[in-house]
């Protein structure tokens, strides 16, 4: 069986003159159909949406109206139609695929690791990566779940909405002394210093993925950002391409070695181009497709 990426075109949406080019999702879906089955997310209902978020940031999201508030927090411009693409992301149909073949997936969702329960943040609206492990914990395809975060931002508003949670282990591995500001306690935070290259950043790397399968989930969603890359725009690490790739591999082969589906969302990634930033979301969808 091939591995799926699920994506929709009504993900590409203008924000104007913005550094988030959402043409990065067209462009990565379109190099992976050479190794993958493209599926069309499901939209999810209102009460898809409140398994993760309070029903009033529901009612926002739904309607398409943020307050000037809730703008200035998303960093983001604001319609209907911005708001279905968020939401539309966070319906991925990968979870019975994923644990009943026992397979990597591939996800087109953004991995919005940043929005709350109660708002969004930091240019996420529904944090996709919580609504698909409670979605699927619902549904009884699992208990536990881990989600592995090596977006170069700590993934705050996943760690918030799990708190607590003692079937969810949040392990984020991030740059210090940038976005967020302000910090929530995952199950495990590594924080690394501007400036950590390939090698610091693998050795760290491969010994906290050890408290990752010690914990022994049934499933880890793996926040695979690239702006780990030594050419983004908005990190701060100096991780080569190969070192991104390297760092992936680490992931892929603990999940096989301890025979633990995965599902891989793209986080965030503001290289030079759209192109940059696809063809390194690529490589990382690519390598866990087993190709």
């Amino acid at each position: 069986m091939k591995a799926r990426v699920v994506y929709s075109p009504k993900y590409e949406v203008s924000y104007g003159e913005h550094h988030f080019s959402t043409r990065k999702f067209a462009l990565a879906a379109e190099a992976c159909r050479k190794f993958a089955d493209i599926v069309e997310p499901a939209e999810p209902t209102r009460e898809d949406l409140m398994l993760a978020h309070g029903p009033d940031w529901v009612e926002k999201l739904m309607t398409g109206v943020l307050s000037p508030a809730d703008v200035a927090r998303l960093e983001l411009p604001f319609s209907p139609d911005i708001s279905r693409a968020h939401c539309l992301a966070a319906g991925a149909p990968t979870w019975p695929f994923v644990m009943h073949w026992k397979r990597e997936s591939g996800s087109m969702r953004a991995g919005a690791h940043h929005a709350f329960r109660d708002h969004g943040e930091g240019y996420c609206a529904v944090n996709d990566i919580a609504y698909a492990i409670i979605k699927a914990r619902a549904s009884g395809l699992i208990q536990r779940a881990a989600v592995v975060d090596l977006d170069v931002h700590q993934g705050n508003g996943t760690a918030s909405i799990f708190r607590g949670d003692p079937d969810t282990f949040t392990f984020s591995m991030h740059q210090y002394g940038i976005y967020p500001e302000r910090r929530q306690q995952s199950s495990l935070d590594v924080e690394l210093v501007p400036g950590t290259g390939d090698a610091a950043y693998y050795d760290k790397l491969r010994h906290s993925l050890r408290a990752v399968t010690d914990f022994k989930p049934d499933v880890i969603v793996y926040q695979a950002g690239v702006d780990v890359w030594e050419k983004d725009k908005l990190g701060g690490l100096a991780l080569s391409e190969r070192g991104v790739l390297d760092r992936d591999m680490a992931v892929y082969e603990t999940c096989r070695v301890h025979r633990i589906p995965v599902v891989v969302t793209l986080g965030g990634g503001y290289g030079p181009t759209p192109e940059d930033t696809a063809r390194l979301h690529a490589a990382t969808l690519k390598l866990f497709a087993g190709v």
